[in-house]
């Protein structure tokens, strides 16, 4: 088939959850659609396209919007639920005009939708408008697995902590280390239904793929793959930070947050021996109780070690008084925003204290950072076990009974991450999953080999 004729005639519909987590993966899976000439709209509603700052570099993917909905809010409907109804009134309202928009206006017609696991019922609108869906899973293969079997009914909650909870082709887990809509069912119940039901198009979708690599989850991976074939087409980061092979893909091309320019931050790091720079950093939506901020920051400073704090507002941040008033300093420098990427992969890197949120941990390991695992919600704790217990990358803090992490706890995780046998073990493990992950999203891995066979089926098609 001859390129122009691929490049106009193929064509499909993505639509991410309207979450920076869960938009950053599927940006980079339509550039990495887009290199193998699949042409791909994206479609969000207004108010979402108008928050979000568009980079250069996506000029590639065309942007559609539909107007937002409003549905009656009542008293049993908590702010999550009404975001969710919110978003779902929309899409499913102004997709079906998009899609016969072009089917009037154009020589060719849409394809396929591929849309985040957690809109599952945007199948039904794929389905109605005769086009196939391809489900995208953006926690790692683990954590879909437990919302799987919770969904089918076969796990049991444990009642105590020490409790082991065995599944499958799993690691042994404990109570703490499962998702926290798990073993916290009543914290969030919308959210927990949103996770359970991300598997109610698992075997009607044409396609079923995953945000993770065969090497890295290669046990639940082939369990998964038993009860349904799945396509593997992580790590999905910019090509720039791991493979190379996308030239200028050095960010994902969407944004909450507008970038800030400032290049303060990598100036710092260049004055810096290398792994001698804690990094901090925990993603988009956490923010620190104060007592936890200043024994955060009294840990830090305790290591002996430099520091890079990112904190989205300083100066609402609950950060102590005298930080501030001594900021910067030649131990430590706080930003509002940087280029995360950039800065994992600064020689100066030694660890990085994260949230563990999967985008962050698969940077992390994409780049060989070691970490300092410090969870605080949703897939993060169990993503907190892969990186301690699992795949021997980092230490996982542990918390008093008020769940704070001491200062103590802090200065003690990070120098087992930085200094002695334990710590050089973990950086070569760092650094042999970070080969791995090349390999796979390199031309003819695993991840490559299934992109390309997606593409292939959507162009038969």
């Amino acid at each position: 088939m001859e390129t122009q004729e691929i490049s106009t005639k193929s064509h499909i519909l993505a639509i991410p959850f309207p979450l920076q987590g869960h938009i950053n993966p599927m940006i980079q899976l339509c550039k990495r659609l887009v290199s193998k000439t699949i042409n791909v709209t994206l479609v969000t509603t207004a108010s979402i396209s108008k928050s979000i700052q568009i980079q250069a570099t996506n000029n590639l993917i065309n942007i559609e919007t539909v107007p937002d909905s409003t549905i009656n809010e009542n008293e049993h409907l908590d702010i999550y639920e009404v975001f969710i109804q919110s978003f779902k009134a929309s899409i499913t309202t102004g997709l079906p005009e998009i899609i016969q928009k072009q089917n009037r206006n154009s020589v060719f017609h849409y394809k396929a939708i591929l849309y985040d696991s957690l809109i599952p019922w945007t199948l039904d609108i794929a389905r109605e408008q005769g086009l196939k869906g391809a489900v995208l899973f953006t926690q790692p293969c683990t954590v879909c697995s437990v919302f799987y079997h919770l969904g089918k009914g076969t796990l049991e909650i444990p009642h105590d902590e020490n409790t082991e909870v065995s599944l499958p082709s799993m690691p042994v887990l404990r109570l703490k280390d499962l998702p926290s809509h798990v073993y916290d069912m009543s914290s969030y119940p919308s959210l927990l239904r949103l996770l359970i039901d991300q598997f109610s198009t698992f075997e009607k979708a044409d396609w079923r793929l995953f945000n993770t690599f065969d090497k890295l989850e290669d046990e639940i991976l082939k369990w998964m793959a038993n009860q349904y074939p799945i396509l593997t087409i992580g790590p999905m980061i910019p090509s720039m930070y791991i493979d190379k092979r996308l030239q200028g893909n050095y960010d994902y091309g969407l944004s909450f947050f507008k970038p800030n320019s400032d290049e303060s931050c990598m100036k710092w790091l260049d004055t810096k021996e290398d792994h001698s720079v804690i990094y901090i950093s925990f993603g988009s939506l956490i923010n620190l109780v104060e007592k936890q901020m200043n024994e955060l920051y009294k840990g830090l400073i305790n290591t002996g070690y430099n520091f890079l704090w990112v904190v989205k507002d300083p100066k609402e941040s609950k950060l102590p008084q005298d930080f501030i008033s001594n900021h910067p300093t030649e131990q430590g420098l706080i930003v509002n925003w940087c280029a995360q990427l950039e800065v994992l992969s600064h020689r100066a890197i030694g660890c990085f204290i994260t949230h563990c949120g999967w985008n962050s941990t698969l940077e992390a390991l994409s780049l060989g950072v070691p970490m300092v695992a410090m969870p605080q919600w949703a897939d993060q704790t169990t993503n907190a076990k892969l990186i301690a217990d699992v795949w021997g990358v980092g230490v996982r803090v542990k918390s008093d009974e008020n769940g704070i992490i001491s200062r103590e706890e802090i200065v003690a995780c990070v120098k087992n991450v930085m200094e002695g046998e334990r710590g050089i073990e973990m950086r070569r493990n760092a650094m042999n999953l970070k080969d791995l992950a090349i390999e796979s999203v390199g031309e003819g891995g695993s991840s490559d080999k299934n992109v390309t066979d997606f593409v292939m089926e959507l162009l038969s098609s």
